[in-house]
């Protein structure tokens, strides 16, 4: 009868054996994932819906788009802006749940258990190997039990608290390319604006002009075969409107690409009809209120690389403060009150508490590698930031000489342009008096168009260059808080009202004296 029962109980043990080993097979079997690509149908709905939302929260511009409204649209409604917001988000919510682990844990547990017969047990005496006691239990079959405790590790403590140090220097970092991503926005902006207005202008300039030339060809080419003028000069006069129709379509192909850009600054697609307003003339040379020789230290304390770097020098020496802590032993202390339904229990409900050191000895060898790893990871971020702090200040040089070397060549622009402008003066009143003839004027006025063209450009230039010296010194090109709180109109009369609108960070620089533009011509600069 007793080898019957071992065997039957090891029939039992082999059959519990198997049937684990088979559910434990069909569980990795379920559980192996493959990786499945989106379908045809799924990545055109996804394409659709991106089309649909990339553009869909913001107003629609008027019929024209001046530069302050191009500023505020590419402040407010900017993807990249955008995500770097999101960032600043993220890192905000990392920083709250860093908070968080600062606390002590507070857990409530809950259990049922139960078995098919008593959990009994006898004794054995230790002198006399016989049972000293009969079989006997103190639990029933079923039960259930619950706790709720409260537990506090302050070497965690300690751990969690430089985390969230850490993670509010992230939130800072963030910031920081938040800053830097809303600088290089003004600065393409600034820059597209005024090549795209350029391409603008160029375009109406040369419709007006574009029938006359083609007429003026024609006549030329009439004379030439009714033998009225010499072939020499027909086709000498063909070639020089050739050539300047070709000057003229190779800036138009430099300048086209502009207006896409500015497009997709401002989050507006690019085939959106839209024009841009006419807005006044660069001002008399650049005045920031601060001595030249003060540029690079208002650069260097302004700079979101540098400061970038100067964060991630503190949260690398937080990191030696952390190796340090985790060298000491962690002390939990917990308390906390439990309840249980077994019958057999005298005292079911009870309140406990308790203190627990535990040391990890092992972090004892591994501090002077991990305090080698940080010591080199903070000569790293030393050498970048002197790195940061070369190519600032060659920045703030460059930039400054580039600014002096444009407006140079927006005043011969600005001359060229003058002469330009008496010589088809002198020319229409000649073609009045008929002492020139009509192809010499129209000749003219196409070098005229030339001339206006290249003043364009180097004005452009100059906002770019510009730009360029207000982004070497890291000033903040318009208050974060600002562009979250305002609407489109609001943010619009704030960017007029800043230094963006007005032009200078520091002092107000007086206009450039325009030159009055001849009738005919109608333009404005």
């Amino acid at each position: 009868m007793q080898v019957r029962s071992i065997g039957a109980g090891r029939v039992y043990r082999i059959a519990v054996t198997l049937l684990g080993a088979t559910m434990l097979t069909a569980a990795m079997t379920a559980c192996t994932v493959k990786p499945q690509p989106l379908g045809q149908v799924e990545l055109g709905a996804y394409a659709a819906d991106k089309l649909r939302r990339v553009g869909s929260d913001q107003p629609l511009p008027g019929p024209r788009i001046d530069l302050y409204e191009a500023f505020a649209r590419a402040l407010k409604y900017n993807l990249d802006q955008r995500v770097e917001i999101m960032q600043t988000a993220v890192r905000a919510r990392e920083l709250s749940f860093a908070s968080y682990s600062m606390l002590p844990n507070f857990v409530a547990n809950s259990a049922y258990a139960g078995r098919d017969n008593y959990a009994a047990s006898s004794s054995i005496s230790v002198l006399t190997q016989r049972q000293s006691l009969e079989p006997s239990y103190s639990q029933d079959k079923n039960f259930v039990y619950g706790d709720l405790s409260l537990s506090w590790n302050i070497l965690d403590f300690g751990l969690s608290y430089v985390r969230a140090r850490q993670a509010a220097d992230a939130v800072l970092i963030a910031e920081e390319n938040r800053r830097r991503v809303v600088s290089r926005i003004i600065e393409d902006v600034r820059t597209a604006y005024w090549r795209a207005l350029t391409s603008e202008r160029l375009a109406s300039r040369l419709r007006a002009l574009e029938g006359r030339a083609q007429t003026a060809i024609g006549d030329a080419r009439r004379l030439y075969a009714d033998r009225q003028t010499s072939p020499i000069t027909a086709l000498t006069y063909e070639r020089e409107l050739i050539e300047i129709r070709r000057e003229i379509q190779r800036v138009e192909a430099d300048l086209l690409v502009a207006r896409s850009q500015l497009a997709a600054l401002m989050n507006l697609p690019p085939d959106l009809p839209f024009r841009l307003a006419e807005m006044e003339g660069v001002e008399a040379g650049l005045k920031l209120g601060v001595a030249e020789a003060d540029l690079v230290r208002v650069a260097l304390e302004n700079r979101s690389e540098l400061r970038e770097v100067a964060y991630r020098q503190r949260i690398n020496a937080r990191e030696a403060t952390a190796a340090l802590l985790e060298l000491l032993p962690g002390i939990n202390l917990i308390v906390g009150g439990n309840a249980d339904s077994n019958r057999l229990l005298y005292n079911s409900n009870w309140v406990g508490w308790g203190a627990r050191a535990s040391w990890n000895l092992l972090n004892v060898f591994r501090y002077p590698e991990r305090t080698g790893l940080i010591g080199a990871q903070d000569a790293l971020l030393d050498k970048r930031a002197l790195a940061v702090t070369m190519a600032v200040m060659t920045q703030v040089h460059v930039s400054r000489i580039r600014h002096a070397l444009a407006m140079k060549e927006f005043e011969t622009a600005a001359a060229f342009r003058q002469v330009q402008r008496r010589i088809v003066e002198q020319m229409r009143a000649s073609a009045s008096a008929l002492s020139a003839s009509e192809q010499t004027l129209i000749r003219e006025e196409m070098n005229t168009l030339i001339a206006e063209v290249k003043f364009d450009l180097a004005h452009a230039a100059v906002q770019n260059a510009r730009a360029n010296v207000y982004a070497s010194l890291g000033l903040d090109s318009f208050p974060l808080a600002t562009i979250d709180g305002q609407d489109l109109p609001g943010l619009k009369q704030a960017v007029r009202a800043s230094w963006l609108g007005i032009g200078a960070v520091f002092a107000e620089a007086p206009p450039i004296p325009r030159v009055p533009a001849p009738s005919p011509l109608k333009l404005r600069h």
